[in-house]
């Protein structure tokens, strides 16, 4: 399975920008698929994780009410739509997915992982 990230850039304060991740190969082994995010000198956190079905969510505490998961399992394509940027939200962003159809909090959980697309958030 192979995960490519897109979508991220360079935005303002307040500003919004979409995510999308495309999964390609053995799509069928995905269930679950999550969102992380790393920033210099920090470890990777949970932004958001997504079952196959769509019908359950999570996010981190950091990022509910701003941002949103959603998927098309026909476009085989996760989303990320991220609202009222802040400062504190730049960093590397990484999609994941999970054999397992559960949304998972830990990055040990994940199965397979995309390269990381950068979000800049200016103030």
């Amino acid at each position: 399975v192979q995960l490519v990230e897109s979508g991220g850039g360079l935005v303002q304060a307040v500003g919004s920008l979409r995510l999308s991740c495309a999964a390609s190969g053995r799509f069928f082994s995905i269930n679950a698929m999550g969102w992380f995010r790393q920033a210099p000198g920090q470890e990777r956190e949970f932004v958001a994780g997504i079952t196959w079905s769509g019908r359950n969510t999570d996010y981190a505490d950091s990022v509910k009410g701003r941002f949103t998961i959603s998927r098309d399992n026909a476009k085989n394509t996760v989303y990320l739509q991220m609202n009222t940027l802040k400062p504190e939200d730049t960093a590397v962003y990484y999609c994941a997915a999970d054999r397992r159809n559960r949304v998972a909090l830990s990055a040990t959980n994940y199965d397979y992982w995309g390269q990381g697309t950068q979000v800049t958030v200016s103030s």
